[in-house]
């Protein structure tokens, strides 16, 4: 069974895929049974993957408000779905926020650039802020 970390792994892939136009039911569904992301944790992947693109102009939003100097336009595609995560998780779930923030900082460093984590880590950080 997969762990929430390789649920959110694929999370970010699916995000990822859906960026570059090449997201579909089929892709979605060949990918998580590649990955063997099954039962709970199958629904959990697509309760987070479905309520991120439900709330993908909200969460562009809020992050956009906590970017300095660029806006989400010009953040790498990787970056940008794992911030879109992240934030979705901090507004919309139960999961404690620190979980969140770490998880999105682990997911950058293995899937981002050098810079990522440090980048990631300070946005989701306000955002939690400003819910809280």
């Amino acid at each position: 069974m997969a762990t929430r970390h390789q649920v959110r792994q694929s999370i970010v892939s699916l995000l990822y895929a859906a960026q570059l136009n090449q997201e579909n039911k089929d892709f979605i569904n060949e990918f998580l049974d590649e990955k063997k992301i099954r039962n709970d944790q199958r629904k959990f992947t697509l309760d987070l993957y479905n309520g991120i693109n439900e709330q993908l102009a909200l969460l562009d939003e809020k992050i956009n408000e906590c970017l300095k100097e660029h806006k989400l336009d010009g953040v790498a595609s990787i970056e940008k779905a794992i911030l879109r995560l992240g934030a979705y998780e901090i507004l919309f779930t139960s999961t404690q926020k620190a979980i969140i923030i770490n998880e999105a900082i682990e997911l950058a460093k293995e899937m981002a650039g050098d810079n990522a984590p440090k980048f990631i880590n300070g946005v989701l950080d306000k955002i939690n802020k400003e819910v809280q």
